[in-house]
């Protein structure tokens, strides 16, 4: 074992501590900062000297403390375990302190990651003599009810398994021995650690091509996201970004979802803590936390850890990628993580860049967006799996200009821009359907089963997105002379605009049913106001007054559809039988 290097602090400024006698050390090496021992990475050498910044909070640190290598960089532990974790931004079990610190942990504690304690049935996949390499998959274990944790060879090891036993172990026991060629003998467990900072290998990438749907109809219908894709959500205050991440976070369609909280106010995080333990999975009923995984880094907690937190989360998320899932990584919000960064650049003395960020900020959100993707993982039995990533980014006073949204917008695929004019409405989601902008539209036909279904639906998109410009158009019209100066057609095109923004694109969080639509539900809401649009146009056509086509009965049908349940959905069809009887009575009537 190499000798510990041990140097001491010269200079404290703020979570930036700069030590001397660091020769040797390397960049993004842990280390152990005074006598409380907090833990912190090196960012800068120069010389024996090294820039720390530290993950805990530096009050009472001086110059003299100690300072000890510990020649790692910064890992995460991987393993049996993880789902229904709930850590802070270096992967520290927050229910654990609290059981053994109270409500205040203390600083440099030193709790695992994982269970140390806790015992798994593992049971092999293959034979004792089979020979394994990287990300091979070896055995499983039940992890909860919904998820099924897959064993898989740690990088670098490669060679003949001696012996692999079935039985209940911790994630620090051994299950088996693999012989390398030279005749090394390496210990395989539950368990396994992975550096942050670098992306995990991979055998390569696949286009994104089916579509992540969410149950939210703005998103779904009109700017999907791909298995694998990437989508930014900025917008200012109050305009309901968290909740937007919340309710993908609930109901996205994934095997796996990563919840990152980074910078994020504490009541925010608090809501997220308290309602995730007691949501069901829409596919299983079982409790959603069976298939999560939360950290929580709250806008109170040291500086530095918000960019761990950001790293901890996707190396997380990539591990479960590579056992062939589906994850969705929600992180709330990247401003946070990039004002991290400013600081720490500033305590540095680096040279600032525009708004005061260092000029490596696009870089770092490229390289940590561009870690999402649909890819062939690495190891055998051969398997797919994918990754989505969806930023939030908190832009001050809502200025999408802000260098944080335009370095994100280089990088992403989909667009969701949250306006405020929309939130002082009420209408959530507050996603603006005029500027945002999704470049994976092309495939939400594949989303159905019948081709022709997914065809149509392609056409209703196009259809409702022409009568929402239409409507931005005429209302300037109608500012400037009237709504008198508006044709028959023109009213109507006002008024379904209106339906698809009311009826369809208005979505309720917090309503039992609203608050998650299916994608077969949807084309039936759509279908069923374009249906009216298609039938009143043709009564228009006739002679009928749009006064009366637009006091139908079956409008208010037509505006409740939204609180059908799932299982009730053929009445929303039996409404567009109604839209066609009422227009015909109309035209009787009309005509008498």
């Amino acid at each position: 074992m190499s000798e510990t290097r041990e140097g001491k602090i010269i200079k404290v400024a703020g979570p930036v501590v700069v030590a001397e006698g660091m020769t040797g050390a390397r960049m993004y090496d842990v280390v152990r900062v005074g006598h409380l021992a907090l833990i912190g990475e090196i960012v800068e050498l120069n010389g024996d000297l090294a820039s720390i910044q530290v993950y805990e909070e530096t009050t009472g640190l001086g110059p003299g403390e100690p300072v000890v290598d510990t020649q790692a960089p910064l890992s995460v532990e991987l393993g049996p375990g993880l789902i229904e974790g709930i850590y802070d931004g270096i992967q520290r079990p927050l229910s654990l302190l609290y059981k053994s610190e109270g409500e205040f942990m203390s600083r440099g504690s030193t709790i695992p990651g994982l269970n140390r304690e806790k015992k798994w049935h593992f049971k092999p996949t293959i034979e004792p003599s089979a020979k394994v390499g990287p990300g091979d998959i070896i055995g499983e274990v039940q992890e909860t009810t919904l998820l099924t944790h897959k064993i898989m060879v740690p990088p670098e090891v490669e060679g003949t398994v001696q012996k692999i036993d079935e039985g209940d172990y911790t994630v620090v026991e051994t299950i088996g021995v693999v012989a390398g060629e030279d005749g090394t003998e390496t210990e395989l467990k539950l368990m396994q650690k992975c550096p942050v900072r670098n992306a995990r290998q991979i055998r390569s990438r696949l286009a994104p091509n089916k579509v992540l749907v969410t149950g939210q109809r703005v998103i779904d219908t009109f700017f999907p996201i791909t298995k694998g894709g990437t989508a930014c959500v900025p917008g200012p205050f109050g305009t309901g970004k968290t909740v937007v991440q919340h309710q993908l976070a609930k109901w996205v369609d994934a095997d796996i979802v990563v919840y990152v909280g980074c910078g994020e106010r504490g009541n925010e995080m608090t809501d997220v803590l308290t309602e995730f333990p007691e949501l069901k999975d829409p596919r299983s009923g079982e409790p959603l936390m069976k298939r999560s995984v939360l950290i929580a880094n709250t806008s109170n907690m040291p500086v530095a850890a918000r960019e761990a937190s950001v790293y901890t989360g996707i190396t997380i998320a990539e591990y479960f990628r590579d056992m062939g899932y589906v994850v969705a990584l929600m992180a709330d919000s990247t401003s946070r993580w990039a004002e991290a960064m400013r600081e720490i650049s500033t305590r540095l003395e680096e040279m600032p860049a525009e708004e005061g960020y260092p000029a490596y900020l696009a870089a770092r959100i490229a390289s940590f967006y561009e870690r999402a993707g649909r890819v062939q993982c690495v190891g055998s039995p051969e398997r797919g799996g994918t990754l989505s990533i969806i930023g939030a980014v908190s832009p001050p006073g809502g200025d999408l200009s802000d260098s944080v949204v335009q370095a994100t917008l280089h990088v992403v695929k989909v667009f969701w821009s949250l306006q405020g004019r929309l939130a002082y409405q009420r209408h959530f989601p507050a996603i603006d359907w005029l500027t945002s902008y999704s470049f994976y539209k092309e495939y939400l036909k594949d989303c159905f089963e019948d081709k022709d279904q997914g065809l149509e639906m392609e056409k209703l998109t196009v259809k409702a997105m022409s009568l929402l410009e239409q409507e931005a158009e005429l209302l300037e019209i109608v500012r400037l002379v009237g709504a008198e100066a508006l044709s028959p057609a023109d009213r109507l095109t006002l008024e379904t605009a209106r339906s698809v923004r009311e009826d369809f694109l208005h979505q309720n969080a917090f309503h039992k049913v609203d608050t998650h639509t299916s994608i077969t539900k949807q084309y039936e809401m759509l279908k069923t106001i374009l249906h009216f649009e298609s039938q009143a146009l043709a009564a228009i056509e006739t002679g009928v007054e749009t006064a009366q086509i637009f006091k139908l009965p079956v409008r208010e049908e037509i505006a409740r559809a939204k609180d059908i349940p799932e299982k009730d959905i053929t009445k929303v069809a039996q409404i567009r039988e109604t839209i066609t009887e009422q227009m015909k009575q109309l035209k009787v009537a009309d005509r008498v």
